[in-house]
């Protein structure tokens, strides 16, 4: 079996962003990156992606998508259903 990294946070987890131009926001996990040791949080770092012209958009468009930050960048927050599971 091959290394795999763990990690402090897996997908779903509320986290907050610890430090980076985005700290004090907080947010869900929507992915976790791990060759590149990143992850995307809901509503956290978004960027404006420019899209060609397609069948979906006829005219192209452009999208806001979350952009990854590094999972060192985030701390897990406890809500109070995580705590009454434990």
């Amino acid at each position: 079996m091959a290394n795999r990294p763990t990690f402090h946070v897996k997908k779903g987890d509320s986290v907050q962003v610890i430090s980076g131009n985005h700290k004090g926001a907080t947010g869900k996990i929507l992915a976790v990156l791990p060759k590149k040791s990143q992850v995307l949080v809901e509503g956290v770092r978004i960027i404006k992606k420019h899209t060609k012209k397609s069948q979906d958009n006829p005219n192209g468009a452009i999208l806001e998508v979350e952009g990854p930050l590094h999972i060192s960048n985030v701390k897990l927050v406890e809500t109070g259903a995580d705590k009454a599971k434990k």
